[in-house]
């Protein structure tokens, strides 16, 4: 059956379907021979794809990883960084870093902390990643100054980001400190550093952001304790099975 170039590599375990239309724009990935496009539909069971003049196929798929990583700050949540930095892939053992196809599951800044997903599941990715998911994520977050409540139910209401309004979020005072305040906050969408340029907007920039959970997956769990920052774990069977009720909620279309 035909799909497009960029979901079959996505399938396959081999890239994220955005690193496979990278792959694709880098003139990495032929078809047949000839340069692929993005967009351009193929049929595995009759067209050789290759990679970097790698011959790829299904059957060199590897068996599906699913990992909750706890992201130091200064490490970014990429496979590689043109500009040398650390990625999130340095910190796996040696064996998981190549030829496995694992990659983060959306993102935290360089400077953000806390729990990332790593995976070589591309429909898993493709469903997380997909702008209508509903997956609540939860942050604690240190800001300047102290926000009055009036603030904070704005903030709660949605706030407009580029002539879009952000969708409600909880947001819930922790501590008042000195000259900061900590706010847990708890969202169900995640634009491109939403929770900074909302704070910002409001007038209280944050100082530190730290993602707790995603969903039911935590940092810390009564049965696997605390993941402590820089390591990581395999999903329980339970997270695992959080994340497939999420992706059946989600069509995934060509």
């Amino acid at each position: 059956m035909e799909a497009r170039i960029q979901k079959i590599i996505s399938q396959w375990g081999i890239a994220s379907r955005r690193e496979a239309e990278e792959m694709i724009k880098r003139s990495r990935v032929k078809i047949n021979g000839i340069l692929a496009h993005l967009g351009q539909k193929v049929d595995p069971q009759r067209d050789t794809i290759s990679i970097d003049g790698q011959t790829v196929s299904h059957s060199q798929r590897p068996s599906l990883i699913y990992l909750l990583l706890h992201k130091p700050p200064g490490v970014v949540s990429t496979c590689d960084d043109p500009q040398g930095r650390p990625t999130v892939l340095d910190l796996l053992p040696q064996k998981l870093r190549h030829g496995l196809g694992i990659h983060p599951v959306g993102r935290l800044d360089s400077d953000s902390t806390g729990a990332l997903i790593l995976t070589n599941d591309g429909d898993l990715t493709f469903a997380l990643t997909h702008p209508s998911h509903n997956i609540a994520k939860t942050y604690h977050i240190v800001v300047k100054g102290h926000p009055p409540e009036v603030v904070l139910g704005r903030w709660r209401e949605g706030v407009f980001l580029e002539g879009r309004k952000t969708r409600p979020a909880k947001v819930q005072l922790i501590e008042s400190l000195a000259h900061q305040s900590k706010l847990e906050i708890i969202l169900q969408e995640g634009r491109n550093r939403q929770i900074r340029r909302v704070a910002e907007q409001l007038g209280y920039p944050v100082i530190q952001l730290h993602r707790t959970a995603i969903g039911s997956i935590q940092l810390q769990t009564p049965k696997a304790g605390f993941l402590s920052v820089g390591d990581y774990r395999h999903l329980t069977p339970e997270e695992m099975i959080f994340l497939k009720k999420q992706i059946k909620q989600i069509p995934i279309k060509d």
